[in-house]
This record gives structure tokens, sequence and C-alpha cells, in this order.
């Protein structure tokens, strides 16, 4: 067998070689400096041991949450405090206090749900806590500040009221009881609000059945707000529209005999007087068994 010596003259064989050499060259060139420039440090983000996270201590991110929260009016911030001291110190009292805090910075701030779910939070797991009171009362108010205007659903009155009931129900004793109760007085009369409300458009729509079963809400169930004495007046005002003018004189006497110096009496009285009668209350009405039972008639 014969070899041949490749012809070495061949124009591209030598651009191939050439193009190689220069390849080989450029990375023998390229590695003289990631050899000396810390070629480790772009391999040791790839190798590197995670980072070992250190827990603050407890008291220490406590306190930064007041400060943040007291100093600073900075709530938002102090409440990532205070929630970290329960994420890293979870079980520990200054978890207990955070999370309490948690939910009146949250309070404080307007963020209402926030609070609500703390609160509730704080509640399930201390139940026996003396700031459990506190907790609780902090749901009902939450509920509570987001009464709207009698324009509007009031199906968050409600709410604040069944909330501010479970103060009372679970903490009779409790400085937060008091408060609650006269809370409960202000939604009552916002609902008697909603009622009254109601009951004047469907009078002035002269659909006098439909405003007398909301005014009757008032009277039944709402007799101690201040909307009960227009609701007596405005009953003795439909009554009398609708030709029950036996129901329309017990509405006066009842209004009379109980507000005798409401200016509601006043124009109740003369219209009764209008149609040549008295405010005479009849036992067996409605309202006059519905104001005995609350020991107002």
């Amino acid at each position: 067998m014969t070899l041949e010596l490749r012809n070495t003259s061949d124009p591209s064989l030598m651009s191939r070689i050439g193009r190689q050499a220069r390849l080989a060259f450029g990375l023998i060139v390229l590695a003289v400096p990631l050899s000396g420039c810390g070629t480790g440090a772009i391999w040791d983000k790839y190798f590197a041991k995670e980072e070992t996270f250190v827990d603050e201590p407890a008291d220490k991110l406590y306190n930064e949450g007041l400060y943040l929260m007291n100093k600073k009016g900075d709530r938002k911030s102090a409440m990532k405090k205070f929630e970290e001291v329960d994420r890293q110190h979870p079980y520990s009292e200054w978890a207990r206090k955070s999370l309490l805090m948690s939910a009146y910075a949250a309070y404080e701030n307007g963020d209402y749900d926030e609070c609500i779910s703390s609160a509730n939070r704080y509640v399930a797991l201390h139940p026996g806590s003396p700031d459990a009171a506190y907790a609780q009362y902090l749901i009902a108010a939450s509920n509570f500040d987001q009464i709207p205007d009698v324009s509007r659903d009031q199906g968050r009155t409600e709410k604040s009221i069944a909330a501010l009931e479970e103060v009372i129900r679970k903490y009779p004793t409790s400085e937060y009881a008091t408060s609650a109760k006269r809370k409960i007085e202000a939604a009552r009369d916002q609902l008697a609000g909603k009622e009254m409300t109601v009951g004047r458009w469907y009078m002035d729509k002269k659909d006098y059945t439909a405003a007398i079963n909301r005014f009757k809400v008032v009277v039944t169930q709402y007799q101690t707000t201040r909307h009960v004495e227009e609701a007596l007046a405005r009953l003795t005002e439909a009554y009398m529209a609708i030709g029950i003018v036996g129901e329309a004189q017990t509405a006066a006497a009842v209004l009379g005999h109980n507000f005798p110096d409401s200016r509601w009496y006043k124009d109740a009285y003369s219209l009764v007087k209008s149609g040549g009668l008295e405010p005479t209350a009849n036992k067996d009405s409605w309202m006059t068994r519905a104001f005995k039972k609350v020991g107002l008639g």
C-alpha cells in the first residue's frame, strides 16, 4: 500500500487550520486574565453554601414595632415587626403580645379586615388571656366603624351588633362591656333610622300601608332609640290617612304619655284634634302592648 502525503498547499485546508489555531490561541489568552481575576467568585455563587438565617430577639422586634407605631406613626411597618415576632418566635409570650398589637395597629390604620383576622386568631389561641376581652372588642369595633349611612344596606350594622353582644356575653364584667352597650344603642339607632327613611319614602308615595309596616318595626323593636317619637307621629298621620282613626288615636296617646314634651306629640295631637278626636289609647292595640312590654307605657 502506498501512503500519500496530504497536500498542505490545499487553500481550503490551510484556511480551516488557521481558524482553529486562532480559536485555540484566543482561549489560551482568555484563560490567563480569568485565572487572575477571581474566577472563583464566579463559581462560588453556584456552589456556595446556603446562608443561615439568624432570628432576631423577640423583645427587640416587639419594641421596634412599638417605636414605629407610637413614635413614627408607621403602623404598616409596625404590623410587619409584630408579625415577624410571631413568625420567628411562635408560642412565646412575645408572640402573644405581638398578635394583639398587630390587631390594634391594623385597627388604628383602618385595616379592619386584618384587624378582625388577627383578633379572631388571638381569641382562638388565647381565650383565657386577660387581653381576650380587648381582642373581642376590637372585632366588634372594626365592624362598628364600618357602619354605612342609612341610605345603604345595613348588613354591616347588624354584624356589628352581633359582635358587640358577644363582648357583653363573654366578658360582662370587663370595661369593654360598658362601651359595647353604648355602641349597640348607636347601632340600633342606625337601624331604626333606616326604617324611618324607607317609611318616609312610602309616605311621600302615599303608600300608607307600607309606611305603617316600617314605622311599626321602629315602635316594636327600637323603642329606646331617638326615632320612636317620630315613628308614633307618622303612625298617627298614616292611620288617619287610611281612616283607621282608633289606631291613630292610640298612636297619639302613647306618644303623649311617654313623650309629653315632644314636638312630635304636638303635631300628632293637632292632627287628631283636626278630625274632631282626642288621643285615646286602645289597651288592645299593638302599640300599647309594645310599650308596656318595655315598661314605657
